[in-house]
């Protein structure tokens, strides 16, 4: 099993080829290409290489699919005896990527 932990957008994401991931918003349009070069670890097949802390030449390939919303949070604050109640709703603007591979040292895992 091929996979890449990966730094992107603030937070690490365990990158496996094939599949779609949501990051915060990068301002990119469906169908660009996008590379994520702050790798952290990549699993070739059990062969583990670990970078400190990134590994050099080393890439992750992802295409844009598009842009969404995270799910609805509800923040509600309530300060009690005072009659002051405040209930908001935020929504995360998203992007979504389809990771195409993940490369090191130009050869290509699938």
């Amino acid at each position: 099993m091929n996979y890449a932990i990966v730094e992107a957008s603030g937070k690490q994401f365990w990158i496996e080829p094939g599949k779609f991931y949501d990051l915060n918003y990068i301002d990119l349009n469906p169908g660009d290409k996008i590379a994520l070069v702050r790798v952290l670890l990549v699993n070739n097949n059990g062969n583990v290489s670990v970078g400190y802390p990134c590994l050099e030449n080393t890439s992750v390939e992802a295409t844009v699919l598009g842009h969404i919303q995270s799910k609805k949070i509800t923040v509600y604050k309530m300060r009690p005896k005072k009659k002051t109640r405040k209930k908001q709703g935020h929504r995360d603007n998203l992007t979504r990527i389809m990771v195409n591979s993940i490369s090191i040292s130009g050869s290509t895992l699938s």
